[in-house]
């Protein structure tokens, strides 16, 4: 494989300022740098913009634009709400838990913990309205194994069929249960 990992992932945001704010206060992410330019280097488009970086953790490099000249920012109308997010990894449970009475106690609604089986998260949207998941990883290596090996087949009973193959349904066993 070429690649080594992410070196930033980047989205739009509404407001460059409170986006830095709440991914600090609320994640502990820092900022690690700022581009503005009057023009897109790589396009030479004149376009004002504003391009922040967070520190994500690991060497992962979390970047928005704030685009002033641009029509309000919208979502895909045809994808759902929970579909498009940004994942980040929390070290375990009392992390995660954490996080979640954080989270509620700056007045944002969350859902979680849900439970992955390889994996237990909480959701919840920025300023922007990205939704964010923080997961905590709580899978075995054999967990992981059982998923690999049968993620090929997943994949192509999926290409023919389009209904969800159920090599995996045991993941969501226990959170489903609970409804």
């Amino acid at each position: 494989m070429i690649v080594e990992r992410f070196h930033h992932v980047a989205y739009r945001c509404k407001d460059a300022k409170a986006t830095v704010a709440f991914y600090r206060d609320i994640l502990g992410m820092k900022l690690l740098g700022a581009i503005a330019e009057d023009r897109v280097p790589s396009t030479k488009e004149p376009d004002p913009y504003m391009h922040i970086f967070l520190d994500a953790g690991g060497g992962s490099i979390l970047a928005f634009f704030e685009l002033p000249n641009s029509p309000p920012m919208g979502r895909d109308p045809n994808t759902p709400e929970w579909t498009q997010h940004i994942a980040f990894k929390v070290k375990d449970m009392a992390t995660l838990e954490a996080a979640r009475d954080k989270v509620l106690a700056a007045g944002l609604d969350v859902v979680g913990p849900t439970d992955h089986t390889i994996f237990k998260s909480i959701y919840f949207f920025d300023p922007s309205g990205h939704r964010l998941e923080l997961a905590c990883d709580t899978a075995t290596s054999e967990q992981w194994n059982r998923m690999q090996d049968v993620a090929g087949a997943m994949v192509e009973e999926w290409a023919q069929t389009k209904k969800p193959p159920r090599h995996t349904a045991w993941l969501h066993a226990e959170e489903f249960a609970a409804t």
